[in-house]
């Protein structure tokens, strides 16, 4: 019965002559046809209560660090320098994260991973709630940044290995999705409640992932790469419906994993197959840091106060609210448009807007007779300029953050998920994780010497630079993933015989 399985698998596997491709897109549509998804939604909005929680650690420090510097409780209270570190040292912990989420999606699966990640959540946020000293408020930061980073590796790779290819690109941006969602309803808490409180609100998502999660299956894959067909079986089973024949496409993963082989090996490093995605990979982390966003963030409440708007705290959440509608509508038209088309366009309107950001700068700092700008704290937004620019900021922030939310947001999350083989999925994804909070951390802490050595204009211009880099990068080396199968996407790389079925239907 198994070579019956593999023999058909094969068959609908096999592009070499275009009357097999035929086939296989019309049978595989079939299978599709029959597919339900009511239980792929439940047990993908049960993951994404982790880049929900993701998103309350993120946000948590704006509403928490103008109480703590304010707080009558000496112990507690953080200065200038201590209020940077309870903000920024999230970062480390999520770096450390990402490489322990790598090792551990290999060796316990992706749904323990996600489960045992809720633990330093939960705990991160106890600390915090029963802090005694500013070393408790780090060591609680460090742990939910332990957390994220781990979320930010696993929720990608349960959510593109439960999804097919129909629906993966709206399921997988809602990772980034859930991710604002998080930081824009804790800013929206932030208002009425103390920190201790909105600690609390925030051990609420991580508590139900643990407990949703407990319902959920294991991914397919992982359970075949573990030899376990009969589970995997079962866990399509409950993803797809009782309608479709698991049966079917537990064979073609399985056909395709025997032709990946066994297990990781640093030799592996040499196959195209794993080190051109890779390369993609850590490029597109690398090029979402250099876009300028925690730039244009840093800077997003004064330029709110030159536009009139005095409530600091109504700013943060329409630069929030902002993040969430447009990345709902990246979420809604991925499988539409294509993951390639959205980062180009992205790319765009983030070029031409830091760009703008440049020439703000250049005439407010002209306005004043201060081209140079080396001082942030003397930059020409904390001036009030004779002539009003205002408008000319605030319309490019408007522009930047809805060209981020449309691509490079959720994307290079998406496209992480999608392009590596079971086999190494650990490790590369552990080493794009790492690029992305390291090259965060680097560019947060480096900013304002970049700021100092180019000035505020300059530094702007780069970013729009990098952006349209960007463009280019994507133009020549990013595939489109759009209807693939994870396994015709991976033959992409590796330029296996499926590689032309693939290339027909791009």
């Amino acid at each position: 019965m198994m070579e019956i399985q593999n023999h058909e698998s094969r068959r609908l596997l096999d592009a070499e002559y275009g009357e097999e491709e035929t086939g296989v897109r019309s049978e595989q549509d079939e299978y599709l046809d029959k597919v339900k998804n009511g239980k792929l939604y439940l047990a993908t909005f049960a993951a994404v209560l982790g880049p929900l929680s993701f998103g309350f650690v993120l946000g948590y420090s704006s509403p928490a660090i103008p109480e703590l510097s304010t707080i009558t409780d000496p112990r507690l209270q953080l200065d200038k320098e201590e209020a940077s570190w309870f903000g920024s040292i999230v970062t480390i912990g999520a770096a450390i994260g990402g490489l322990l989420g790598g090792w551990m999606v290999d060796k316990i699966g992706r749904k323990l991973s996600l489960m045992l990640c809720s633990i330093p959540y939960i705990f991160g946020f106890t600390i915090i709630i029963a802090a005694q000293n500013i070393w408790m408020l780090y060591l609680g930061r460090v742990l939910t940044g332990l957390a994220s980073g781990v979320t930010s590796l696993v929720v990608p790779l349960y959510i593109s290995e439960m999804a097919h290819e129909r629906v993966r690109g709206a399921m997988g941006s809602c990772v980034q999705l859930m991710v604002v969602t998080g930081i824009m309803g804790v800013y929206i808490a932030g208002m009425s409640l103390d920190w201790r409180w909105l600690a609390i609100c925030c051990s609420i998502p991580p508590t139900l992932m643990m407990v949703f999660m407990c319902f959920m299956p294991e991914t397919p894959r992982f359970l075949l790469s573990q030899g376990k067909q009969r589970e995997a079986e079962e866990a399509l089973r409950f993803l797809r419906g009782p309608d479709a024949p698991a049966e079917w496409e537990c064979a073609r993963i399985e056909d395709a994993s025997d032709d990946q082989g066994g297990r990781f090996g640093m030799a592996d490093l040499k196959d195209p197959g794993v080190y051109k995605p890779l390369g993609v990979g850590i490029m597109l982390m690398l090029f979402q840091q250099l876009t300028g966003i925690n730039a244009i963030m840093f800077y997003a409440e004064t330029i709110f106060e030159k536009a009139h708007f005095k409530n600091s705290d109504v700013a943060t959440v329409v630069v929030a609210a902002t993040q969430v509608v447009f990345t709902a509508v990246a979420a809604l038209v991925m499988d539409r448009a294509g993951r390639k088309l959205l980062l180009i366009v992205s790319g765009v309107f983030m070029c031409l807007s830091t760009a703008a950001f440049g020439v703000y700068f250049k005439l407010s700092s002209e306005t004043h007779g201060n081209s140079s700008g080396l001082c942030l704290v003397e930059s020409p937004l904390a001036q009030n300029p004779a002539a009003d620019l205002s408008w000319l900021a605030l319309s490019s922030m408007g522009f930047f953050i809805t060209g981020f939310s449309l691509g490079w947001g959720p994307i290079p999350w998406l496209v992480m998920s999608e392009i590596f083989p079971t086999r190494v999925k650990g490790f590369a994804s552990s080493v794009c994780v790492l690029t992305n909070w390291g090259s965060a951390f680097i560019i947060t802490k480096t900013f304002q010497n970049l700021m100092d050595l180019l000035t505020s204009a300059g530094t702007f211009w780069l970013f729009s630079g990098c952006c349209a880099l960007n463009i280019v990068f994507t133009i020549i080396f990013v595939p489109e993933t759009k209807g693939k199968t994870l396994e015709q996407i991976q033959a992409r790389f590796k330029g296996t015989p499926e590689q032309l079925s693939y290339n027909r239907q791009t």
